[in-house]
């Protein structure tokens, strides 16, 4: 691991959470008001804070696990942060901090494994950036917190140097570099943590918390006890907190959203518009329900009903008037037929239609009582060409034998012509003859 690059890396990293979160500030700001909206933004809040610390450092961490040396020796540390939040329950935080860390084999038997007594080590700078989670923001018993508890992770870089059985560390050869100056070995850690904040003020908060830092290697203690061995030490800390920014503004740590959204709900102007809201559309359903009366019950509104009080039960058009009554069907009568009436048809059509059924029923009963054949003639009225209206009558004489042949008469007494437009029986040049041309007639052989 090249850990120049990593360091430079981090340092970048600092730099770029000043950069970003300026920018977001800008972008988030709203007009200066001490009043904060729930939807309001990060700039209606305090969001920067700056933190002192001190405390101690051990080789020992509170979850356990083996360690090179069985007792750990009370060495101060000390520290800064820089933390920006970004939300009610999330931020991000930067931490430098030094110190001493230093353990014994004393309860080892003969005070020593294998030969060594005692360690040293150095912390000449840790630095990290962790992401920041208030595990205890929204607080339904309190309008605003004054206490909350955190969780911490991040990832870091420590710089340190170690001496072994009491040896001075400055002296060491292992411990300068070729030029005489300070040596320092360079290993990433993952600082895991959690603590609690007491607000003091406003603008200060009092900070317990405890810290284990998880080494990627092997020799911070100077004991190389397994390959796949990793060193770790503890920081327990208290500290104070300085909130930044603008006086007027609440600090964002302490907010309530809960709380915030409840005294929004409850602010006059806001109820003035909810009931306003809630008038137009009173207003707006009534416009509906009158839009939907029907008084005379003929599916039609009144306000689009141009003949109201229309009587139940009657069909009306889509202005609510009464529909004309269907003339009723004239029937004609069937004791006098013979047979060999005209069968008419629609236009280009060859189909019967069913008035004509009586005719060709009585047709078929002659011939399957009496014997006898029958020619059928079919003819045209003069639309479309002659080739295409002889094809049209001969079709129309074929549906009659047809129609007489199910009903029981034998094929050979049927012989059907077609003769297309010529005979006509009325003129072509007025519809109501060419409605009589298109027709069928019969006759006996």
């Amino acid at each position: 691991m090249n850990y120049s690059t990593l360091k430079k890396g981090l340092a970048a990293s600092f730099v770029a959470l000043i950069g970003v979160t300026t920018l977001a500030n800008a972008q988030d700001a709203s007009t200066s008001s001490s009043s904060a909206k729930v939807f309001g933004g990060r700039g209606q809040y305090r969001t920067w804070s700056l933190g002192v610390n001190g405390g101690v450092l051990s080789p020992f961490v509170a979850i356990g696990g083996s360690n090179d040396f069985t007792n750990f020796d009370v060495n101060l540390g000390y520290g800064i942060s820089l933390r920006k939040q970004l939300g009610h329950a999330f931020g991000l935080e930067g931490n430098v901090f030094r110190g001493k860390v230093s353990g014994t084999n004393k309860d080892a038997p003969g005070g020593a494994v294998n030969g060594i007594r005692e360690f040293e080590t150095e912390l000449a700078y840790a630095t990290d950036l962790r992401g920041v989670v208030n595990v205890a923001t929204v607080d339904f018993l309190r309008r605003e917190n004054s206490v909350n508890f955190f969780v911490t992770a991040g990832y870091g870089v420590a710089a340190y140097r170690t001496a072994l059985n009491g040896a001075d560390i400055k002296n060491l050869p292992e411990n300068k570099g070729d030029n005489g100056d300070k040596k320092y070995i360079k290993e990433a850690y993952i600082p895991v943590g959690a603590g609690i904040k007491f607000k003091v003020s406003e603008r200060v908060s009092f900070n317990l918390g405890y810290t284990m830092h998880f080494i990627d290697g092997d020799n911070f203690d100077g004991v190389y006890a397994k390959a796949t061995s990793k060193d770790k030490f503890s920081y327990g800390y208290a500290g104070l907190e300085f909130s930044l920014g603008s006086k007027s503004k609440p600090n964002l740590d302490w907010v309530n959203p809960l709380a915030l959204m409840y005294d929004e709900l409850k602010d006059p102007s806001l109820r003035q518009e909810v009931e306003a809201l809630k008038n137009r559309v009173s207003n707006i359903e009534k416009s509906v329900e009158d839009l939907k009366k029907d008084s005379d019950g003929d599916g039609v509104a009144d306000q689009f009903d141009k003949c109201p009080g229309t009587p139940a039960g009657t069909a009306v058009d889509g202005s609510g008037c009464p529909l004309p009554k269907a003339p009723e069907p004239t029937v004609k009568d069937q004791s006098n037929l013979t047979g060999f009436e005209t069968i008419q048809f629609e236009f280009n059509s060859s189909v019967l239609k069913t008035d004509s059924y009586p005719t060709l029923d009585k047709l078929s009963s002659v011939l399957r009582e009496n014997g006898g054949k029958v020619t059928v003639k079919g003819y045209a009225s003069s639309e479309g060409t002659a080739a295409y209206n002889l094809k049209l009558s001969k079709d129309r004489a074929n549906s009659v034998k047809t129609y007489l042949v199910n009903s029981g008469v034998n094929a050979s007494q049927v012989v059907t012509k077609g003769y297309g437009e010529a005979n006509p029986i009325a003129s072509n040049d007025t519809e109501e003859g060419r409605i009589q041309n298109r027709r069928v007639e019969s006759s006996r052989n």
